[in-house]
């Protein structure tokens, strides 16, 4: 029932700073602004590739006051999902014990994963015009120490096919996860990670956040344009040894403060299969 990852919803104090922020590096493009009133916030959205960004501020007492509070900074705050049948999904999500409420066209589900509100949203299948740098969201990440839990909430809440999932492992980052694809074939997906190292830096945001949206993930053409945008020290590329400077890495990771509180990786086309169940898929440079 779920399509693609369309959209990540950032919790932010400052949205006019954050949007910038992705309009200078990955040429998003503010498309809508708006209140939003059962999030007591002003909803800003950017477009980039063929995926929106929401930065949602805080205008009174609400959910998103809450979190910025709970958290002390900005932060992904949900993840989007698209689906021909938002409506479908959301009895699916209900009948397995979510917290489901309609907003308009959207459907919002809150699952319960190790006493933390998960928050996502599922909207109608759109057809959207790229824009900026990015070609398109693939996955966001959820952090959880009860791996099997969590992925047994998000299978049954929106009704995937756990045959087509797989799983990864990262001794770089010290974690292991499940990548819950949607569809076989697709790189769409949430991607359920538990920290295997305390001493890392995600070992050491899991124990400082709990349960928790850790970042996402995208895909893009150029990742040397995006590179050559971010100032020394604002993300970390992965150039295999003995590629060229002047060669495109394989991804990249956006650090949050430049990103206005996201932890974004970007990978070159096909890249994301190395790790995504079919190697033989990842097109050489």
């Amino acid at each position: 029932m779920l399509t693609e990852v369309d959209r990540l919803l950032v919790a932010t104090p400052d949205s006019g700073s954050a949007g910038a922020a992705w309009c200078s590096i990955l040429g998003a493009e503010e498309v809508l602004r708006e209140r939003a009133p059962a999030l007591s916030a002003v909803r800003r959205v950017f477009r980039v590739g063929r995926s929106d960004v929401e930065f949602l501020e805080p205008d009174g007492a609400g959910p998103i006051a809450e979190a910025l509070s709970r958290r002390g900074r900005a932060h992904v705050w949900a993840a989007g999902a698209a689906s021909p049948d938002p409506g479908a999904v959301a009895r699916t999500a209900a009948a397995s014990g979510a917290v489901v409420e309609a907003d308009g066209t959207r459907q919002f589900v809150t699952l319960e994963i190790e006493g933390a509100p998960i928050h996502f949203v599922i909207s109608p299948e759109e057809e959207r015009a790229p824009v900026g740098r990015l070609d398109f969201l693939y996955e966001a990440t959820v952090l959880a120490a009860d791996q099997a839990g969590a992925v047994s909430r998000i299978r049954d809440a929106f009704g995937l096919d756990e045959t087509v999932f797989t799983t990864i492992t990262s001794e770089m980052f010290g974690y292991t996860g499940v990548l819950t694809l949607f569809r076989a074939g697709q790189l769409h997906r949430f991607e359920v990670i538990t920290p295997i190292d305390r001493d890392k830096t995600m070992g050491r945001y899991h124990a400082r956040e709990g349960a928790c949206f850790y970042m996402g993930f995208a895909e893009a053409s150029d990742l040397m344009d995006i590179e050559s945008r971010i100032a020394p020290g604002g993300v970390t590329v992965d150039r295999p040894e003995g590629r060229r400077a002047d060669q495109s890495p394989d991804q990249i990771w956006i650090h949050p403060p430049t990103l206005g509180g996201v932890m974004l990786g970007v990978s070159r086309p096909s890249m994301a299969w190395m790790w995504s169940g079919h190697p033989e898929r990842v097109a050489p440079l």
